[in-house]
């Protein structure tokens, strides 16, 4: 992978850290609080895809609209999934197995569904990022909470999920083509149709949420596209099975600054994986 795709997608872990610290400060409901910044990203992004060279062809092109709309489904069900995970079972067991899970998945499928071929050193570089990153969030198991079961369960459906909208959003940027802004703006458009019914049915939370998460709407539903939308990007320069376990390098970001600043502790196993996670990012651009 060249240095400046490497760049690329460790920019977007940068963003994708900012954003997940940012939806740590959310005090409302999580629903109104997804809604509400997907909503958001789509205001911001779809008149920015119209302004830099989306035409109005393009636009119109049947395959956009179908490859967002399924995109659209996925990343629903990622996000709703995700929430289910965390309702019903412990964050410190569904995040991790989830974020573990998903790049393991994404290089599989991507190799076996795409098509995909890489060399020994890339896969070695793509191993040592995903066993960093388990370095860095620890033994899910031994963290004291009950049920650990049952957030394996959620956390494989969430990383399953993880997987599926980066394998279809990955075939639509390379595959068919589709300009990874309006591509991503036209997704975030229809998952705000989605989720538009589940938003209806608590609108009278709706003002009281603004009010309490504004800060934290506005910080993801800027930092949240940002991020992916370079992620899509990096994709047509490099594998989907390298770009997949790099971008989860965020995590590596944000443990280490919940660790600094939230005094969250382990900060040696922190440090010793995020060690892991550049070895292997050393790997990889090499």
């Amino acid at each position: 992978m060249l240095p400046g795709t490497v760049a690329i997608v460790l920019v977007a872990a940068i963003a994708h850290a900012v954003w997940n610290l940012a939806s740590k400060f959310k005090r409302g409901d999580a629903v109104l609080f997804v809604g509400a910044y997907t909503c958001a990203s789509a205001l911001l992004c779809f008149p920015i895809s119209l302004a830099f060279g989306a035409s109005a062809q393009q636009m119109l092109d049947g395959r956009l609209w179908g490859g967002a709309a399924v995109s659209a489904v996925r990343h629903a069900a990622y996000s709703l999934i995700l929430q289910a995970g965390y309702d019903r079972a412990e964050l410190g067991v569904v995040y991790p197995v989830a974020r573990g899970t998903g790049p393991v998945l994404t290089m599989l499928f991507a190799i076996l569904l795409l098509g995909e071929r890489l060399s020994t050193g890339a896969m070695f570089g793509a191993s040592l990022v995903v066993a960093g990153i388990l370095v860095v969030t620890g033994n899910p198991f031994g963290r004291g909470g009950g049920r650990p079961l049952q957030g394996l369960l959620w956390g494989a459906a969430t990383g399953a999920t993880i997987a599926a909208y980066t394998l279809w959003d990955g075939y639509s940027v390379i595959g068919l083509h589709l300009v990874p802004l309006s591509y991503y703006a036209s997704t975030l458009l229809l998952q705000s149709l989605i989720l538009t019914p589940s938003l209806l049915r608590r609108r009278r939370h709706v003002r009281a949420a603004l009010r309490a998460d504004a800060v934290p709407i506005l910080i993801v539903a800027v930092f949240s596209p940002l991020a992916y939308i370079l992620v899509l990007t990096a994709m047509l320069k490099a594998p989907v099975a390298l770009v997949a376990p790099l971008r989860e390098s965020s995590i590596v970001i944000g443990s280490l600054v919940a660790c600094l600043w939230f005094r969250e502790g382990h900060l040696a196993r922190r440090l010793s994986g995020a060690a892991v996670v550049l070895a292997g990012i050393a790997a990889i651009s090499l």
